[in-house]
């Protein structure tokens, strides 16, 4: 299964895996459901109206009461962020290549294509194209740039540049705004690397390395210094 990384305000990529086409029809078969349940209400509707209105003003009225499942996905994609109901029920949500926000002439170029990549032909020309692409897309999806992501498989924060530290966390190394975010990052990979493989070797040379850009003679131990450099930094670039 494909994923994409979203890259959040704090600078933390989490992964997230991209929907298949199974929680994909799932989320659109609820929307239906929903759809027809509304068109069912819209009739009696309809019913109680001719009683009330001209032949003309009925069905003036009955076509406005329809724009609701006409625009049913726009509205809803606009509105939550990606979502339609369909896509709360089954956890999956429309973002941009990139995981970043799409936009609401995103949702509306996806929109727009529905009528072919849904009604044109069945099972549909949008099935087809979602099993043949990489990212799982329909032809909506390539022409605004949007994949959905199953948004209740996100893996765990990792690798990234910031590290969990508590409130009341105090720093050590004060000098460690020194560094960029491109710094931490391989630091950080060098690390983990190291750490994977056992070299310690390297931890040794990495540790020398950072004690040389933040101008620091420490006693700890490689590993745990390099650790607090990566904590500190963390804590000092969230401004707590």
């Amino acid at each position: 299964m494909s994923n994409t990384s979203i890259n959040t305000a704090q600078n933390v990529n989490i992964n997230y895996h991209i929907s298949s086409l199974g929680y994909r029809i799932t989320g659109v078969l609820v929307d239906l459901v929903i759809m027809f349940v509304y068109i069912i209400i819209l009739g009696y509707i309809e019913d109680g109206m001719s009683n009330l209105f001209d032949n003309f003003t009925t069905f003036g009225l009955s076509q406005l009461m329809f724009l609701p499942v006409a625009f049913y996905s726009l509205f809803f994609n606009i509105v939550f962020n990606g979502r339609t109901p369909g896509k709360f029920v089954v956890g999956t949500k429309v973002v941009k290549i990139d995981g970043s926000p799409a936009t609401w002439s995103d949702y509306l170029i996806s929109w727009m294509l529905r009528l072919v990549d849904i009604w044109v032909i069945s099972p549909g020309i949008g099935v087809m194209s979602i099993i043949f692409s990489d990212k799982n897309q329909r032809l909506g999806d390539m022409a605004s740039d949007t994949i959905v992501i199953d948004t209740r498989k996100k893996t765990k924060i990792s690798h990234t540049i910031l590290e969990d530290v508590k409130e009341d966390y105090e720093p050590t190394f004060l000098t460690v705004n020194m560094l960029t975010d491109k710094d931490v990052n391989e630091i950080k990979e060098i690390y983990r690397l190291a750490g994977e493989s056992r070299d310690y070797e390297t931890l040794k040379m990495l540790r020398i390395k950072v004690e040389q850009l933040l101008q620091v003679n420490s006693d700890l131990r490689d590993g745990i210094f390099v650790r607090t450099v990566l904590k500190d930094y963390s804590y000092l670039t969230q401004g707590n």
